[in-house]
């Protein structure tokens, strides 16, 4: 996600990975509700207990182990509490209707004693049924807290199975971002096409969720539609059945993820696969009859190229870019969502968006105050690329970026220390790129891309805060560069440059 100087609005990625699955024409069928998906070609959906880790988390469920915390900017969403590891989403879309029948199964670490728990869901969506390990919980829901009266020991987990429907509403956006003007969240339009933007939070619009980036989880989806329409997802694509005029598409995560790098799409897709130069897969989901929607998306495979020479190996098995009918775009993990427009398809938005795969997926900030961690180093390798493409130096594209970087930070404050009603302004993406190219021209090449390259690496699957992060670069490079850090995030005034 990114916000240009002319107000322009960048999109988001997510990498995904498919077998052969393309729309057709024609009309979808009569709405019939779900039908059981054929299993004999899927791979095992949720995880099955295989023995036990430290403490009482199965192992299959280890690498999904966070620490929840409370977020700095967004305290009411999430809860420290509950560490999710693994989603079981079972969504029906009736795009007539606009309506979502679901279930789901949350198996999830109490991290405290606890009377009850909260998980955030939407009060759109009613809760028709709720179970904790197989016995009725009595639940409240108001507005986006779902309130579950049952006791939690820490170090336990818990599986609740939650039936709801409804249909699912945007939420109101923490930004004055033209593009978020309709929410967060669940976006339907007004063919019934569906899909997800929900940055910093918005999960909480389609099904129950701990919704704050610390808490990654795995995932796994089985969504079903009227035919020809199909659902994505992310993860890989496991099978792909059509019964009695519905589709049904299964998928798994099989690395966890934050809740804002959770996507779903419904429409009627056509599938163009493609491959990178590393043999990582590629796929494009586009709008059937309008291939002129997919803009520059098939320069996927040079972007990777590209950005791999830089950072290292793709850091998933599949990369996806699904294209529908918004006004911006978000990356989410193994799949990007992009917005129609001609500069949320371009080529730019593509390399930007497939750099948050290092840069927010495979290491996510641990709370919403370092959204820069993410957006600052994906913008300035967007840079770099743009400097390339222009044959220009990347400096003299930073001076450029530096004219209106002060207006941004003015804006919306410090990219660290930013308004909370004005996320994912230019503050959080210009004045980052900058101090990036002032630590490179400090400590030179060699040591730079080493730390660009390096951090991923080391962090593969966790999350960090700015704390962390920067203590980590000042013992990669030697340096000691704590007021070099603190003027350019906590700073109210750009600082000046070399």
């Amino acid at each position: 996600m990114q916000r240009l100087p002319a107000r322009a609005v960048l999109a988001v990625t997510a990498a995904l990975s498919l077998s052969a699955c393309s729309g057709g024409g024609g009309e979808a069928g009569p709405w019939e509700g779900p039908s059981a998906p054929d299993t004999s070609s899927a791979a095992p959906s949720a995880p099955q207990s295989t023995g036990r880790a430290d403490g009482d988390v199965p192992r299959d469920l280890a690498i999904a182990v966070s620490e929840p915390r409370e977020d700095s900017v967004y305290p009411e969403v999430g809860d420290p509490l509950v560490d999710a590891l693994h989603y079981d989403l079972d969504l029906a879309w009736d795009p007539d209707a606009a309506r979502l029948e679901a279930s789901e199964k949350l198996t999830f670490r109490a991290t405290a004693d606890a009377d009850s728990f909260r998980l955030d869901l939407a009060d759109a969506l009613e809760v028709s049924a709720l179970s904790v390990d197989g016995d009725e919980a009595a639940h409240t829901q108001e507005s986006k807290d779902l309130i579950v009266e049952h006791a939690v020991t820490a170090g336990s987990t818990y599986v609740v199975e939650i039936a709801y429907a409804g249909s699912p509403e945007p939420w109101p956006a923490p930004t004055d971002r033209p593009d978020f003007a309709g929410g967060v969240g669940w976006t339907t339009t007004d063919e019934g096409e569906a899909f997800t933007f929900q940055e910093p939070y918005g999960a909480f619009t389609w099904y129950a969720v701990n919704d704050q980036p610390a808490d990654k989880a795995l995932y796994d989806f089985t969504l079903t539609v009227p035919a020809p329409w199909s659902g994505v997802a992310n993860g890989e694509l496991t099978s792909t059945t059509t019964a009695d005029g519905l589709r049904t598409t299964t998928w798994h995560l099989a690395e966890p993820a934050a809740s804002y790098l959770t996507t779903v799409a419904f429409d009627d897709f056509t599938v163009t696969e493609l491959e990178s130069d590393s043999g990582v897969p590629i796929t494009l989901w586009g709008p059937t009859g309008d291939p002129q929607a997919m803009g520059d998306t098939v320069y996927a495979p040079e972007a990777m190229t590209w950005l791999e020479e830089i950072l290292g190996p793709y850091p998933f098995d599949t990369f996806g870019i699904v294209v529908v009918d918004g006004e911006s775009g978000m990356e989410t993990q193994t799949m990007v969502t992009l917005g129609d427009s001609e500069y949320a398809t371009s080529k730019a938005v593509v390399v930007h968006e497939l750099a948050h795969h290092w840069y927010g997926d495979t290491v996510t900030p641990s709370d919403w105050s370092d959204v820069w961690m993410n957006e600052g180093m994906t913008m300035y390798l967007q840079g770099m690329w743009e400097a390339e493409e222009e044959g220009i130096e990347v400096g003299e594209l930073m001076d450029r970026w530096a004219e209106f970087e002060v207006f941004e930070r003015d804006h919306a404050g410090p990219p660290a220390d930013y308004h909370p009603e004005r996320f994912g302004s230019g503050n959080i993406y210009y004045g980052p790129a900058l101090m990036w190219h002032e630590l490179r021209e400090r400590i030179g090449d060699e040591a730079f891309f080493d730390v660009v390259r390096a951090w991923p690496e080391s962090q593969e699957n966790g999350s960090a805060d700015r704390e962390e992060y920067l203590a980590w670069v000042e013992e990669r490079t030697g340096e000691e560069l704590t007021e070099f850090f603190d003027a350019w995030l906590l700073g109210t005034k750009t600082p000046p440059r070399d």
